[in-house]
This record gives structure tokens, sequence and C-alpha cells, in this order.
């Protein structure tokens, strides 16, 4: 009788124990660039590929859990996927590289969990009548530059490759919209900008005169798909099924044959397809590494770089270990379960592109 009292009890703590060990949360909170077009909100990048194909919310509902997509303006978006993450109000947030390094050097610890590809293109446009034609043109006069924001990182790496420094110009710390509007004003002498530089262009706004389609790869701006350690640690399978839905929307959109479809997706925050056409022309890598979600070594040098311009520019106070924001297990089990492994190809050597 007592082997089967204690076989019981056993029994119970067993119970117990797996219903401790199953993912608690109900909701899953999801941060994201999104636009307010024609007064409907338009997500951004792969989140709007995300929602398109409906995978993510139909998985989740199968397990009882909420998706709620938490929208970000443009203008802010560091700050406020940040103060979001400290004040545990989102779960995940696709966003950029140097505010991340920020927030994590700060304390509140988060982790990449499908990389985003690799990067957008970062450009600097001076006035249209302006006689600049180079960076050294430019020396002593105004560039806006939205300071902490993933594009600031490229921007220096340009600089210094020119033996120039900072202080070698008049930086305006403001955001895009402050930045083109100042920039047309003529209060300031050129701006630091994403894929918007082609519609300020085809305003009359600004020219061209740099961009990181002719530098290396690991120039680019980043942005990934984080998480937060405490949410991924309480909520594994949850945040497998995020990671894969990530996954199947990289592979999507990295077929020729959605090329299109891509665009008019893409097109929710306002712009129009021929920017993204240019965005996209004349690039250094195929379409279908360009969505690479790999944990390469373009992402692991990329972030280590980040690291330490940021302590070097004084963004953070105290040495920051990158190793510790990559959670590689998650897209490691969706290309498995999705048969990706060996679709994309990591890129081996820095300043090359696979």
């Amino acid at each position: 009788m007592a082997g089967l009292f204690l076989l019981a009890i056993s029994f119970v703590f067993g119970l117990l124990s797996d219903a401790q060990a199953a993912d608690s949360a109900r909701e899953v909170r999801i941060a994201t660039v999104a636009y307010n077009v024609n007064g409907k909100i338009g997500l951004n990048g792969s989140a709007a590929i995300v929602e398109k194909q409906g995978w993510l919310r139909d998985e989740l509902a199968k397990q009882g859990v909420k998706l709620t997509w938490v929208p970000v303006t443009a203008q802010s978006v560091g700050v406020t996927i940040n103060e979001a993450f400290a004040n545990k109000s989102i779960d995940f947030a696709g966003y950029g590289d140097l505010p991340s390094v920020i927030l994590n050097a700060g304390g509140v610890e988060t982790r990449i969990v499908v990389p985003g590809g690799r990067g957008n293109n970062v450009y600097l446009l001076v006035s249209p009548n302006s006689t600049a034609k180079s960076l050294a043109d430019l020396k002593g006069k105004r560039i806006a530059l939205h300071r902490g924001r993933p594009w600031e990182i490229t921007f220096a790496r340009y600089v210094e490759s020119n033996g120039l420094k900072f202080s070698d110009f008049k930086i305006s710390n403001l955001n895009p919209g402050a930045g083109a509007a100042a920039l047309a004003a003529g209060n300031v002498d050129a701006f630091v900008t994403l894929s918007d530089a082609f519609q300020l262009e085809d305003k009359k706004i600004g020219k061209i005169i740099w961009s990181t389609k002719s530098s290396t790869q690991d120039w680019k701006m980043r942005a990934e798909l984080w998480g937060a350690r405490d949410f991924i640690a309480s909520n594994p399978a949850i945040t497998q099924v995020v990671a894969t839905a990530y996954v199947k929307a990289a592979h999507w959109t990295s077929q020729q044959a959605n090329f299109n479809e891509y665009l008019k997706i893409a097109n929710q925050n306002g712009q129009s397809e021929d920017v993204f056409r240019r965005e996209y022309a004349d690039d250094s890598t195929t379409w279908q590494s360009r969505w690479s979600p790999l944990f390469d070594d373009l992402v692991l040098d990329h972030y280590a770089n980040a690291a330490q311009y940021s302590r070097k520019a004084n963004l953070i106070r105290k040495d920051l270990n990158v190793s510790q924001l990559f959670e590689p297990r998650f897209l490691n089990a969706a290309l498995k379960t999705l048969k990706l492994e060996g679709y994309w190809q990591p890129r081996k050597t820095a300043g090359k592109v696979s």
C-alpha cells in the first residue's frame, strides 16, 4: 500500500511539474515598424509577410494564444521598442542593431531569435544644387543624422574609411522626418537616411552622392527579430512557433517568383514600388541570399563591431559580451522542420558576400 501511495504522489507531482514546464503565455506581443496609410495601419517588412500568410496567428490560436501586433512609428523605433522591452509590454520586436546593443548593455536582456537577412542600404544625400560630390566635400558642413539609430554605425564606418571623424562635421541629431525637412529647408547640407532617399530625389529635395551599394556587404544596416530573454526562457514552444513563422516568411520572400507580390505587400508604408525596385537593384547579393536568416559571420561580426563602436562612441558605459545576444536553436529547428537546411549558404569570410 505504501508503495502505491508513493507512486500516486509521484504521479501527481509529475503532472504538476509538466504543467509548470508548459508555456504559460496566453498572448504574444510583437512590435514592428508600421505606417498609417489612408487611415489604415500597414506593417513593415517581414512582419507584413508573416501577417499576410496568417500561419503564425493560426498556430498560436491552436495553443490558445493571442497574437498582438504593436505598431511603432518609424520616427522613434529604437527608443519606443527599448522602453517597451524594459517595461515588459512586448515579447518580440523587429528592429535594428544599435538600439538593441544599447538596451542589452543597460541590463535589459534580449536575444536575436531570427536574423533579418543581409541588411538594408544607407544613403547620403545633399541638396539638389549642392556641389558636394564626396564626403570630403562636406567637411565642416551640417549633416542630419539620427543618433542611436542603426544607420549611425554605417555612417561612422564610412566617415572613418575616409580618414575623418564625426567632429569634422556639424552633426544635427534629427529623426528621419525632421532630417528630410531640414534638408528641404536648407538648414542642413546633407542627410543620412534609408530608401526614402529615392523619394527625396524624386521630389527634388535631395540627391544621393553615396550609398552602401558601393561598399562591402557588412556595412549595411541590420534589423532582426529580437525576443525578451525571460519570455523565451519561459515560453520556448511559443518562441519556436514565432521563429518558424519568420523563417517561413523569409523563405517565401526569397523566391524570385514572389518578388512582385512582395513589392505590393511592402508598399503598405506608402512608398512607391519604384522606390523598392531602386533599393533592390544593382545590389551586391542575390535576391535569395538577401533574405538569409542564418547566424553566419556577417551577423556575428556585425554585432561585435556594433558593440565596439557603441563603447567607443560612449553610447554604452561598459563592454558587452555580444555572444550572449544570439539564440540560434529556434532558427535551427525551424530550418529543419521546414526542410530548408542548405537552402541558404552562410557567409564565412569577412568582407565577402555569399
